[in-house]
């Protein structure tokens, strides 16, 4: 069982080092493989009140959160350190040439992590 947690720790601080990666590129690193353009952004799905893509990357890297530091007292500090990161990456778009600030990415940003934090939240209660 170790070694599983082990692994999924190892995802989750490899899958917050891609993420950050991938919001600090001025473009799309995407969009430069995908389409030989690094001016598009590839779409998941598409868009609904709060940005998809946005939504599905917070929603992967929560959930590897609390599988990683599930049964320790960690996890509030996990769900404050995921809000802030998602409010702070989302706020450097203001200064990266390329990107832009959009209240859309944060509000996906935020809810795939309150989400996700809901549903282990029930489970955690119910199981």
């Amino acid at each position: 069982m170790k070694k599983i947690k082990n692994f999924f720790k190892i995802g989750f601080y490899s899958s917050n080092v891609i993420l950050i990666i991938f919001y600090l590129f001025p473009g799309s690193i995407l969009g430069c493989f995908l389409y030989n353009d690094c001016n598009i952004q590839p779409q998941i799905t598409r868009d609904f009140i709060i940005s998809s893509n946005h939504f599905y990357a917070f929603v992967v890297l929560t959930s590897l959160g609390i599988i990683s530091f599930y049964n320790t007292k960690k996890i509030n500090s996990l769900s404050i350190y995921l809000v802030l990161l998602s409010i702070i990456l989302e706020s450097l778009h203001i200064i990266i040439p390329i990107r832009e600030f959009e209240m859309a990415d944060l509000f996906g940003n935020m809810v795939g992590v309150i989400l996700a934090m809901f549903i282990y939240k029930v489970i955690i209660r119910y199981v």
